[in-house]
């Protein structure tokens, strides 16, 4: 028997995966992105009037969050190119990317705030009062709202949750800064401005790295987080007809949208495409597959195709 598509459940599958398609966050990029651009504007204003080397030197840290909302809209916009003969699946992995190179960006930008910090114990800096501790109110707000428009879908999607953290991290890192510099206006403590830093460079490396590994393994077409194969591989095989499940494979198209290819040996095959009418619906509806195909077998040739240790 000749590979199988599912072309005639297309439109089905399709409906579905952009459900939960993070069209609605345009609001969300936009905002996070004119706003923190018009702060950093002010802050650079500002650094150069007040002669202020940190207000400098979080504008620069700022477009670093303005680059990488930017690269994860891109890849929102280019996930809803239509395929073409060249990319059959469209640009639909640019999300994946995406998600990959915001994980990374984080972790360039806690280690370069480590690494001040580490320097700030031999030789402590006098940390610039109230001026560092207004703009870093400015920026609890602004990116605290922007990290909040982004709550909603960090669960479905990980290249809005790429978004949603590093704009949570930023707004973690200017509620140390307050509360390190009213306690240092306070009682002269000029240590607690690097511990505070390498408190904050902890806990943004501890939700950094769920994204880095997730991100990392969706590019190396690993089965997604949520997707359990066993539970589909034992679904498959108590099919009625069905004899043997073989070369089974479940990988991430996109940060939302997962496909499936596999392998079945039937006794029977005169009901295919009412088998696979529902297998469609029922792997899409229980397991979260947008895009099946599925290859039945009457069991009178041996596979060459399978690779040792194939599932």
């Amino acid at each position: 028997m000749g590979q199988h598509h599912h072309s005639h459940d297309h439109s089905h599958s399709h409906g579905h995966g952009h459900s939960h398609a993070p069209a609605s966050f345009g609001f969300a990029f936009g905002f996070g992105i004119i706003l923190n651009t018009i702060f950093i504007v002010v802050e650079v204003i500002y650094g150069i009037l007040g002669d202020s080397l940190a207000l400098l030197a979080d504008a620069g840290h700022n477009i670093s969050d303005v680059l990488g909302l930017v690269i994860a809209w891109i890849a929102v916009w280019l996930g809803k190119k239509a395929p073409s003969n060249k990319r059959t699946y469209g640009f639909k992995r640019s999300s994946i990317l995406s998600a990959l190179f915001n994980a990374v960006f984080l972790l360039v930008a806690i280690g370069a705030i480590a690494w001040e910090a580490i320097q700030r114990f031999s030789s402590p800096q006098p940390v610039a009062g109230k001026t560092v501790i207004i703009v870093a109110l400015i920026g609890i707000v602004i990116n605290g709202l922007t990290a909040f428009l982004f709550m909603s879908g960090r669960k479905n999607d990980l290249n809005i949750r790429g978004a949603f953290m590093h704009m949570a991290a930023d707004a973690i890192v200017s509620l140390g800064v307050v509360i390190a510099g009213f306690v240092i206006l306070w009682t002269g403590w000029q240590w607690l401005d690097p511990v505070v830093s390498l408190v904050i460079v902890v806990v943004i490396f501890i939700g950094t790295w769920g994204l880095l590994k997730e991100s990392f393994n969706l590019s190396l077409d690993a089965v997604p987080e949520g997707i359990d194969i066993s539970k589909i591989k034992d679904y498959l095989k108590n099919l009625p007809t069905v004899l043997e499940v073989h070369d089974l494979h479940v990988w991430g198209m996109s940060t939302t949208e997962a496909a499936l290819t596999v392998h079945l040996i039937r006794s029977g095959i005169e009901d295919n495409d009412e088998l696979l009418q529902k297998l469609t619906k029922e792997l899409h509806d229980q397991f979260g597959i947008e895009h099946a195909t599925i290859q039945i077998e009457k069991g009178t040739f041996s596979c060459s195709l399978q690779p040792e240790g194939s599932i």
